[in-house]
């Protein structure tokens, strides 16, 4: 009884600090998708909606995208920021463009390129730095780099072992995707591990800001969706 009473009072002091924790972190965050519709948000209607609460992609053999394709934030610009979201992945890979850019030509409108916090079904790209259209792979998972004047990353340092961030991530289930971009440093963080540090000092090519947007890859069928969808502008 008495180890019971002195367990009992340790969840009734500890819960409450968690509680206050967890209000903290979110401290200046808003919420940029509302769990219904897509208010805000502007992406081929064939294949982005909104099932389950949250924001979905979907391509099949029947109807598939000819490239990579986006759903993109209409409501603001990522600069200096931070982003939290969830996401889910069945099959084919994804990710969440920031600091982007519509890419130029004839299309349809909802083709990105700039960084991205890739993730995928696989064991590989989740967590990674990808430029989309702009300069390829900036960081493998677990790397520290920084990005030279020639636009290539060198590899300065770790932040973990790709296999063991590997470990922590998902498969066909919910986690959490934190990108933080102060300056010219960006950090990816899936459920709370970090993935990559990257320093880009290439002054040509970086960006200071740009559009944010959300990623449904071409190739075979493939679901993604995200959800809790929050950001917090740095000043």
């Amino acid at each position: 009884m008495k180890k019971t009473i002195i367990t009992l009072l340790t969840a009734a002091l500890v819960l409450p600090a968690l509680a206050e924790d967890k209000k903290a972190d979110e401290k200046g965050f808003e919420k940029i998708f509302d769990g219904k519709t897509l208010k805000g948000w502007k992406g081929d209607p064939k294949f982005w909606s909104v099932k389950d609460g949250a924001i979905t992609g979907t391509t099949t053999r029947a109807n598939p995208t000819r490239g990579n394709t986006f759903i993109i934030w209409e409501a603001g610009k990522t600069a200096d920021f931070e982003l939290k979201l969830q996401y889910k992945i069945i099959r084919g890979n994804s990710g969440i463009q920031y600091r982007s850019f519509k890419l130029p030509g004839n299309n349809d409108g909802f083709r990105i390129g700039g960084y991205q916090a890739d993730f995928e079904a696989g064991n590989t790209f989740s967590g990674i730095l990808y430029g989309e259209r702009f300069r390829g792979i900036l960081a493998q998972r677990g790397q520290k780099t920084i990005i030279e004047d020639n636009g290539k990353p060198k590899v300065v340092g770790t932040v973990g072992n790709s296999a063991e961030i590997q470990k922590q991530i998902k498969k066909e289930d919910w986690n959490d995707y934190h990108i933080v971009a102060k300056g010219f440093r960006f950090t990816h963080y899936i459920n709370g591990v970090r993935t990559v540090d990257v320093l880009d000092e290439d002054k040509d090519q970086r960006r200071a800001d740009g559009l944010l947007a959300l990623q449904l890859h071409a190739g075979p069928p493939m679901v993604v969706q995200f959800r809790n969808i929050r950001i917090k502008h740095i000043k």
